[in-house]
C-alpha cells in the first residue's frame, strides 16, 4: 500500500523542486502524479518540444525514491493550437462554439486535435516509456468533467452519421428503430440527420439516446488512440484514467475496457455538496455529517462504482485534503478527516491513494483549493494527518491484500441511466438516485455490495439486484436466467423491462421479456403526487406504512409458483400484489412494484438477505459504516458524536471520526 501526491512542477519555481521532493520522501509519500495540464510546458509552439524540465523533475524524484505516474496533457490544449485550429473547440448544445480559457476545450472527433494528440503522446511514450522512475500513465484527465462529453460541431455531425450507418446499415432500419413515422420525422438520406439539439419541441428520445452513445463512444475511441501508442512504446507501466462522475455522460464501464484499472478523484465534502440533492430523495433528510466530512454513503458509492467497473482494485488519483474550491460552501475539514477518508478508500478496495495537491496554488481557477502545504509554504492540516497516518500503512497493506467478498451485486448500466434521464416519465425519477438508495440501505445494514455491469460474473453473489433494468437485452436476460436457475436470488425494481434497445416501449405486457423470470405481468401502474399514498400490508418484518411516488400491481401467471409478499390497501390498486417471489429453477426472483421509502427498503433488503442465509446483518447508527475485508471488519464513525452499536453480540463504541478493526472467523 502506497500513498502519493499530485504535483505541478510547471506551476512552481524550479529551485523548489528538490526541497519539495525531499519533504515528500520525509513525509512518507512514495508516488507522485504529474503532467496532466502541462501541454504548453512540453510543447510551447508548433513542432517545438521541451523536455529538459521534465527530465530534471523525474531525475529528482528518482533520486528521492519516489515513483511517478506521468499523465498525457490532452485535457488542456495550448492557446497556439487553438489559434491555428479554432475548430478544435467543442460546440455546445446551443450551437455556439466554446472559448479558450479553461480546460477540456476540445472535441475528441476533431482530426487536427487527434493528430496533435498522437504526436505528443508518441513523444512522451518514446522518451519515458522505459524510464526507471515512471511506473504508469494517466491518460488525459477527468473525461466528462464540466459536461464536456456532448459536442455538436460539424465534425461530430458527420461522425454521428457514420456511426449510425455502421449501427443500422440502412435508413429503413434506422427509421423503424427510432419510430420516425411519429411527427413525420422519416429520413430519406443520411445527410438529413443532425444531432438532437436546437429542436423546437422535445427531440426524438431514440435519437437522443443514440447521440449520447455516440458521444460516449467518441471518448472511448479517443482514449484508445493514446492507449495504443502507450502500449506499443512502454514496458511494465500501467495505464489508467480518472473519469469525472458529475454528469454521468460517459460510459465508464466501456472506458475501463482498454485500461489496466480505473481511478477516480475523491472529494467527499465537495461531492456531498453537489450530489446529496440528487442522490437523496426530496423527502429524505440530508445527514448533518455531510458538512463535516462529506457523506460516506456517497463516497463509498463511487469507490464501489469504480472498483466494480472492472471488478479490480482501483486508485484514488486525487484525494481531497482540505477545502475544495468548486462547491457552494467549500467548508473546511475537521481533525481526523483525512485519516478517515484514506482508510475508507482502502477498505472499499483502493490500492493506492494520491492526495490532491502538494502545494496550494496562489493563482488561477483553483486558488482556494487546499493542499498539503498552504499558500505560504507552511504545512496544513492534511500534512499533519498524513504524518500520523503513515505508521498505519503496514496494516493498510495487509488489508489491501484481503478479499472484498461482497454478498450482494447491484447491476448498473449507462443505457438505463441515459434512457431514464431522457424520458423519466415523472420529474423526480432518477436512475442514479434509485441505485444509490439500494446501496445506501445495504451499507446501513452492514452489508457490503458491489456495483457491477451486467456482464460481470454473478456466480458468487447471494443476491443480485437490478434496481432499474429499464432496457431489455436478450443476452443479459439469458445470463440472469442462468444465474437464478442455478440457485441465485434476483430482485427487480419497478419499471423493469419497459423499453427495447432503441428506447422504444416494448409491445407486450410489462415487464416484457422479463416475464418468465418474474412469473407474471404488471397489470396496472400509478404515478402519484407526493401527497398521495396508499397503505401496505406485508408479510415482511418491519415493512409497514404507506407507499406512493410510483406503484405497480403484479398479476401472477397461471401455473407459476408465485408468493405474494405484500399487497396494496386502498386506492385503485387495492388488494393487488405489490411484492412477489417467483420460484425459477433452483432460485428465486423477487419483484418490487413500488418506490419504497428508505426505511421500507432497509426492511425489504434485510428480509431478502435473511432468506439467502446471510448472517452479517447489523443495525448501525446513521453515519457509522462497517466494511468486511477477508476476516476483518473495519468500523468507521463519520459523525461528530460518539456512537454505540452491537456487533457479534458485543457492544461497540466509536469515538467521533474514528476507526476500529475487528477480527472474525467467517468460515
Amino acid at each position: 500500500m502506497k500513498l502519493g501526491v499530485c504535483y505541478y512542477p510547471e506551476q512552481n519555481a524550479e529551485e523548489t523542486w528538490q526541497s519539495d521532493a525531499q519533504a515528500m520522501r520525509e513525509l512518507g509519500l512514495r508516488i507522485v502524479r504529474i503532467g496532466e495540464f502541462a501541454w504548453f510546458k512540453m510543447q510551447p509552439s508548433q513542432g517545438v518540444f521541451e523536455w529538459h524540465w521534465l527530465d530534471r523533475i523525474l531525475e529528482i524524484f528518482q533520486q528521492e525514491g519516489i515513483q511517478v505516474v506521468l499523465s498525457t496533457p490532452t485535457s488542456a490544449p495550448p492557446s497556439w493550437m487553438i489559434y491555428e485550429h479554432p475548430d478544435i473547440l467543442p460546440v455546445g448544445e446551443n450551437g455556439i462554439s466554446k472559448n479558450f480559457g479553461s480546460r477540456r476545450h476540445y472535441c475528441p472527433n476533431n482530426s487536427a486535435f487527434q493528430d496533435y494528440t498522437r504526436k505528443i503522446v508518441t513523444q512522451l511514450a518514446y522518451r519515458y516509456g522505459k524510464h526507471a522512475a515512471v511506473i504508469g500513465w494517466q491518460v488525459d484527465n477527468e473525461f466528462g468533467a464540466h459536461h464536456s462529453v456532448l459536442c455538436y460541431c460539424d465534425r461530430c455531425v458527420s461522425q454521428f452519421r457514420e456511426w449510425l450507418m455502421q449501427k443500422y446499415q440502412s435508413l429503413n432500419n434506422l427509421n423503424n428503430a427510432w419510430g420516425t413515422i411519429f411527427w413525420s420525422q422519416v429520413y430519406t438520406n443520411w445527410n438529413e440527420i443532425y444531432p438532437p439539439n436546437l429542436t423546437v419541441a422535445t427531440p426524438n428520445p431514440s435519437q437522443v439516446l443514440d447521440y449520447q452513445r455516440f458521444a460516449s463512444d467518441s471518448f472511448v475511441k479517443f482514449q484508445k488512440i493514446q492507449v495504443e501508442i502507450l502500449r506499443e512504446n512502454t514496458e511494465n507501466q500501467f495505464i489508467t484514467h480518472n473519469p469525472d462522475f458529475d454528469s454521468f455522460e460517459l460510459d465508464t464501464h466501456r472506458l475501463g475496457n482498454d485500461l489496466d484499472f480505473l481511478s477516480w478523484n475523491s472529494s467527499p465534502t465537495g461531492q456531498a455538496e453537489k450530489l446529496t440533492k440528487r442522490l437523496y430523495a426530496p423527502w429524505d433528510e440530508i445527514p448533518e455529517f455531510s458538512y463535516d466530512v462529506g457523506d460516506p454513503y456517497i463516497t463509498g458509492f463511487f469507490h464501489t462504482w469504480v472498483r466494480g467497473a472492472k471488478s479490480k482494485p482501483f486508485w484514488v488519483m486525487q484525494q481531497q485534503v482540505g477545502q475544495t474550491n468548486w462547491g457552494e460552501i467549500n467548508p473546511g475539514i475537521r481533525p481526523g478527516t483525512v485519516r478517515l477518508w484514506t482508510w475508507h478508500a482502502v477498505a472499499n478496495g483502493a490500492e493506492t491513494v494520491v492526495y490532491f495537491r502538494w502545494r496550494a496554488t496562489r493563482f488561477a481557477q483553483e486558488a482556494y483549493q487546499s493542499g498539503l502545504l498552504k499558500h505560504d509554504g507552511s504545512v496544513d492540516m492534511g500534512y499533519k494527518e498524513i504524518a500520523n497516518l503513515l505508521p498505519e500503512s503496514p496494516v493498510m497493506q495487509q488489508l489491501r491484500d484481503e478479499p472484498l467478498n461482497s454478498p450482494v451485486a447491484i447491476l448498473t448500466r449507462f443505457d438505463d441511466l441515459w434512457a431514464i434521464k431522457i424520458q423519466p416519465h415523472r420529474k423526480d425519477y432518477d436512475y442514479l438516485r434509485t441505485v444509490f438508495a439500494y446501496y445506501r440501505a445495504l451499507v446501513e445494514a452492514g452489508i457490503s455490495a458491489d456495483l457491477v455491469p451486467y456482464d460481470a460474473d454473478l456466480s458468487e453473489y447471494r443476491l443480485v439486484i437490478a434496481p432499474l433494468m429499464f432496457i431489455s437485452d436478450p443476452e443479459i436476460i439469458s445470463r440472469l436466467e442462468a444465474y437464478v436457475a442455478r440457485g441465485g436470488a434476483l430482485l427487480f425494481g419497478p419499471r423493469s423491462g419497459s423499453k427495447n434497445e432503441s428506447n422504444i416501449m416494448v409491445n407486450e405486457p410489462l415487464p416484457g421479456a422479463l416475464r418468465p423470470l418474474v412469473g407474471g405481468i404488471i397489470n396496472d401502474w400509478q404515478s402519484l403526487p407526493t401527497q398521495v399514498q396508499f397503505a401496505l400490508r406485508s408479510e415482511i418484518p418491519g415493512l409497514y406504512g404507506e407507499v406512493g411516488i410510483w406503484t405497480e400491481s403484479i398479476k401472477p401467471d397461471d401455473n407459476e409458483i408465485v408468493n405474494i409478499l405484500a399487497r396494496y390497501l386502498g386506492g385503485p390498486l387495492s388488494g393487488r400484489a405489490a411484492i412477489t417471489s417467483h420460484d425459477f429453477g433452483a432460485g428465486n426472483v423477487y419483484y418490487l412494484g413500488f418506490y419504497p421509502s428508505h426505511e421500507q427498503l432497509k426492511s425489504i433488503l434485510k428480509y431478502f438477505m435473511k432468506s439467502v442465509n446471510y448472517e452479517g446483518i447489523l443495525d448501525l447508527p446513521e453515519g457509522v459504516v462497517v466494511i468486511q475485508r477477508g476476516n476483518h471488519r473495519i468500523a468507521f464513525n463519520f459523525t461528530r458524536n460518539e456512537k454505540t452499536f452491537v456487533m457479534d453480540d458485543q457492544m461497540v463504541t466509536l469515538a467521533p471520526r474514528d476507526i476500529r478493526f475487528f477480527l472474525r472467523d467467517w468460515s
